[in-house]
């Protein structure tokens, strides 16, 4: 019996997903990484972004695209999570962060998961991962979900 891999297509995900997000507060601290809660919601918004092609990515340098290439049918095929300190494009990291609210931002991200969600596949950008390359619908509602999944492990929720 194949196991579904998980991805922000399903409703049913998507709620239990923004369950989990409504469970962070401004005082969780990371397990791992730099980001504080309110820089890893806006950038997991950000990442929504470059999904749908609102936000525009270059390209990692070749080396990188091609080891992408190479790992990216193990990332796609199982549920497995994404690895501690990951590499992610540097567009879904903003230099000024003495702005962030942290209300704002999980409203924001649930925003940006939820039209992500209701766009559905047509919905999705064309534009290659900086990392990856080109990805089908599918692949990127995995690896939202997969990202997602990953800060909020790093959170504790």
């Amino acid at each position: 019996m194949e196991t579904q891999v998980k991805n922000l297509f399903d409703p049913a995900l998507v709620d239990d997903t923004q369950t989990r997000i409504l469970l962070l507060t401004a005082e969780n601290q990371p397990s791992w990484g730099t980001l504080n809660v309110s820089q890893a919601l806006v950038h997991c918004a950000l990442g929504f972004e470059m999904a749908t092609g609102a936000l525009k990515t270059k390209r990692a340098p070749f080396p990188a695209t091609l080891f992408g290439r190479v790992i990216k049918p193990f990332i796609f095929r199982d549920n497995k999570p994404m690895r501690r300190n990951s590499p992610s494009a540097p567009e879904l990291f903003t230099g000024n962060t003495a702005g962030y609210h942290f209300i704002n931002e999980r409203s924001r991200l649930l925003e940006e998961m939820h039209r992500f969600a209701a766009r559905g596949p047509a919905g999705c950008t064309h534009q290659p991962h900086p990392f990856f390359g080109p990805l089908t619908p599918e692949e990127w509602a995995i690896l939202m979900y997969k990202h997602i999944d990953h800060h909020l492990r790093q959170f504790g929720a």
